[in-house]
């Protein structure tokens, strides 16, 4: 199948889509394209996933607006079903790739799930099918990794067996549909002609520009704009520490700041989670040291600065619990924190490099005894339903409880009653590590206080 007519097909919704990972990506971008009439298969690796996407039902417990009803829709019409055989892909035209790309402890990446994917699928992969990786790649993978090993799995040369792009995608939990809607996308092709056969596809879904570019450049932006991302945020947490440290309030200064023209400051935090920004700050590092191995090495500061800025935030939390304890007459070791929050974004399930799992780990280093709450987390929602008002699961965890500590703006703990809280901990301390309350609020409740960013005012 030549690309004019893949076009053809793409054009008449005949075009057979697949789309493997069935994840906070791929299940949202399979359900739309399915939705404007594509025939769909997804293809995941877990049996429980496979089986509740097929009975309509979302595996994705955060919030997301539409994507449920929109599943249970597109697979009662038969548009689109999943399955874990690599075999049923023996006849699809476009793959869609969203699996992980984590970077190991050194911060490298392995590519584990990706290369799977890729010697399972060169084997089945039909004459003339175009293969998209959505999933984010340091610059140079699409070129270095994708291709040689699509053509070692499939026995076939690019063009001759399968054409090949990357097109990353730009989504947040919470918004996974409307991101998808209308944010821009850079579609990445090996040639321009591939590239915008990729643009032709994606405006079935997409609302927004969509550029064509070549594969290097679409790697280069999807890691750039995290790097900037990441950087941005570790400016304002930098910010914090020296407001805590010198007797301000940084969300008073972020608030004029950004008064001025040009200024957008971040908010600071207790630290940055979630599987893109942590991680793609050192895939484009990865890229440029891989380029540059045989030539002049580039020196990279700020990328790591900022990484090790964010990454001791947690920290930070832990430092102003410990003073906040020791103001009340508590220890840390032994004492009892209730820590609220597990996932890294505001309700979302999504625990991927939680800042959270940072800060418990630390606090039991410190013999401190932890018990954790999150609403939207199956392994620490309380007993009621997880749609409904958690506040009595939150009172129950905090009975005898030394210390709280907000560390995801959850909905929920935006409506915590203050007062309430104070006269069920054994000891009155509440560390906010979001800026959600006001040093006046938590003053008039009777809390021993630490908010991130304001320095102590007792």
């Amino acid at each position: 199948m030549t690309l004019d007519q893949l076009r053809k097909k793409i054009e008449r919704k005949d075009a057979r889509l697949a789309v493997i990972g069935l994840g906070y990506v791929g299940l949202p971008v399979a359900c739309m394209f399915a939705e404007k009439g594509f025939d769909v298969l997804g293809i995941e690796i877990l049996p429980e996933r496979v089986a509740k996407i097929n009975a309509g039902v979302s595996p994705i417990e955060g919030e997301e607006p539409g994507l449920e009803s929109l599943l249970a829709k597109v697979t009662s019409r038969g548009l689109m079903r999943a399955s874990s055989d690599y075999q049923d892909l023996s006849d699809r035209d476009v793959i869609l790739i969203d699996v992980e790309t984590p970077v190991d402890e050194n911060n490298i990446p392995g590519y584990n799930a990706l290369r799977a994917v890729l010697r399972n699928l060169g084997p089945v992969l039909q004459v003339g099918s175009l293969v998209v990786v959505e999933s984010t790649i340091a610059p140079g993978t699409i070129h270095n990794v994708v291709k040689p090993l699509l053509e070692e799995s499939s026995g076939r040369k690019l063009y001759k067996r399968f054409y090949l792009g990357n097109c990353p995608e730009r989504v947040m939990p919470g918004k996974l549909l409307v991101n998808l809607r209308t944010m821009s996308r850079v579609v990445g092709g090996m040639t321009p002609e591939t590239a915008e056969t990729m643009v032709l596809l994606y405006r079935h879904i997409v609302q927004a520009d969509l550029d064509p570019t070549d594969s290097v450049t679409a790697e280069l932006v999807k890691t750039t704009e995290n790097a900037y991302r990441d950087v941005q945020i570790a400016f304002a947490n930098e910010v914090a520490l020296i407001c805590q440290a010198v007797g301000g309030d940084v969300w008073k200064v972020r608030q004029l700041v950004n008064k001025s023209p040009f200024r957008q400051m971040h908010l600071p935090g207790a630290g940055v989670g979630g599987h893109c920004i942590p991680k793609d700050p050192w895939l484009l590092a990865y890229g440029v040291r891989q380029a540059a191995a045989d030539e002049q090495e580039v020196p990279l500061r700020l990328i790591p600065a900022a990484r090790a800025v964010n990454d001791s935030m947690p920290h930070n939390i832990a430092n102003l619990l410990q003073d906040a304890l020791h103001s009340a007459g508590r220890e840390l070791a032994g004492a009892r924190i209730l820590v609220l929050g597990y996932a890294y974004l505001e309700d979302s399930d999504d625990t991927r490099n939680s800042p959270s799992e940072a800060l418990v780990e630390r606090l039991k280093k410190m013999k401190a005894e932890v018990v954790i709450h999150d609403p939207y987390v199956s392994e620490y929602q309380g007993e009621d339903d997880k749609r409904s008002d958690d506040r009595r699961s939150v009172e129950q965890l905090a009975r005898n409880a030394d210390a709280a500590v907000l560390m995801v703006a959850h909905s929920q703990y935006k409506k915590l009653d203050l007062n309430g809280l104070k006269n069920l901990l054994r000891t009155p301390v509440f560390i906010d590590g979001r800026g959600l309350f006001s040093a006046a609020q938590l003053k008039q409740a009777g809390l021993t206080y630490r908010i991130i960013g304001v320095s102590v005012q007792e």
